[in-house]
């Protein structure tokens, strides 16, 4: 028979663990902490690669391998055989013809380790992203709405292989000394747009979707929006510098402020149809680069002296280095223009615009979700 209970006795109830205060809080916390590390070594890794591919198209490497092999060419040449094999082949293309007749195996094997080391790091930062990516993923280490973001770093890098091969073909065809300046702007803008993505998610996932969402609130609607405009501008004229790279245009017109002595450069527009005077006439581009980055240094300082009227301290502080960063950035680039652009000033000019497009962000970043303030200023 069964045993009567008290009528005031639990029924049914089990003792459970008690919940611990913010432990979803700080698990999520923690994986987004994951990310962010793992988005910080790609990010190093794009910027080594930008700074690689600049000294490669400098040092005139980047058609000293003749085909695109993604998988057996991370095995360079081990024996005089492959050597002989490689040179051969580049010794086929217009850029030896034209311009190289007589270069000896061993100056061709210098130019061969700068292209050889960076596709290889290409090859680098894709295994990075996969094992991240797919580790992350594995582990239930990616936060909500995340895994589609992190999914397109790896498309857009795959396309960016692709693209570099595309480039490099165009250097290969008949009467070719360098690749096509339009593709290498390809190549070259999607580098930048790939690399301010990382920088726009390591900049999120620096605080809670919570605090963001908070944040928000107290957003400057207008410095966001300058900063956007200046982001824009900014990436044209990176692409701009990119058409100055394509066809050495940074090597002429070495006075400043006037262009041989005078405010436009002769044969302005000289070649046939037009429009081809924008990409391809080395006066041209010039001036158009040396105008557009007046450009951003004006915006640059309205973005400035706009931001001296907000409260928030660290959106100003942002703000400043932009203002310092677009500075130094100008003058670097004419030093660069009256130096010829020689490798060793033309890389940093390169470096510089990657400091300039991140601070740019970081401002753009601080407006739309400024810091938690105290009375006496910012904690951050």
């Amino acid at each position: 028979m069964a045993q009567k209970r008290s009528i005031f006795e639990e029924v049914g109830e089990t003792q459970r663990p008690a919940a611990t205060p913010g432990g979803v809080t700080r698990d999520r916390g923690r994986a987004r902490a994951r990310v962010r590390g793992w988005l910080m070594v790609l990010f190093a890794l794009v910027v080594t690669m930008v700074a690689v591919g600049g000294l490669t198209r400098l040092t005139d490497s980047g058609l000293s391998i003749t085909e695109w092999a993604p998988l057996s060419g991370a095995i360079p040449p081990l024996s005089a055989e492959d050597w002989a094999r490689e040179f051969d082949a580049y010794r086929q293309i217009p850029e030896y013809q034209l311009q190289n007749r007589g270069m000896s195996l061993d100056e061709f094997k210098v130019i061969y380790w700068w292209e050889w080391g960076h596709r290889q790091l290409g090859r680098v930062i894709g295994l990075v992203w996969a094992i991240g990516f797919f580790g992350l993923l594995a582990t239930r280490n990616i936060p909500p709405g995340w895994t589609g973001r992190l999914f397109l770093l790896g498309v857009l890098g795959g396309a960016q292989g692709a693209i570099g091969w595309w480039m490099v073909h165009s250097g290969l065809q008949e009467g070719m000394l360098d690749v096509a300046s339009y593709r290498l702007a390809t190549h070259l803008g999607l580098a930048f747009l790939i690399l301010g993505l990382i920088a726009w998610y390591i900049f999120k996932l620096g605080r809670e979707e919570a605090q963001l969402m908070q944040a928000r609130r107290d957003g400057d609607r207008k410095l966001k929006g300058m900063a956007t405009g200046l982001l824009h501008l900014s990436f044209l004229q990176i692409v701009i510098g990119a058409l100055v790279a394509g066809i050495d245009a940074g090597r002429n017109y070495i006075d400043w402020p006037l262009m041989a002595g005078g405010f436009l450069p002769p044969n302005f527009w000289v070649l046939e149809p037009g429009w081809r005077n924008l990409f391809e006439n080395d006066g041209t581009v010039q001036f158009i680069h040396r105008m557009v980055g007046y450009l951003v240094f004006l915006l640059a300082i309205g973005a400035w002296v706009a931001s001296r009227r907000t409260a928030r301290v660290a959106t100003k502080r942002a703000f400043d280095w932009v203002a310092v960063m677009v500075f130094g950035q100008v003058v670097l680039g004419i030093v660069t223009v009256m130096h010829s652009s020689p490798w060793y000033i033309a890389i940093w000019h390169q470096l510089g615009a990657v400091a300039v497009l991140v601070l740019v962000l970081r401002a753009r970043f601080l407006s739309m979700y400024p810091l938690p303030q105290s009375v006496k200023g910012a904690k951050a």
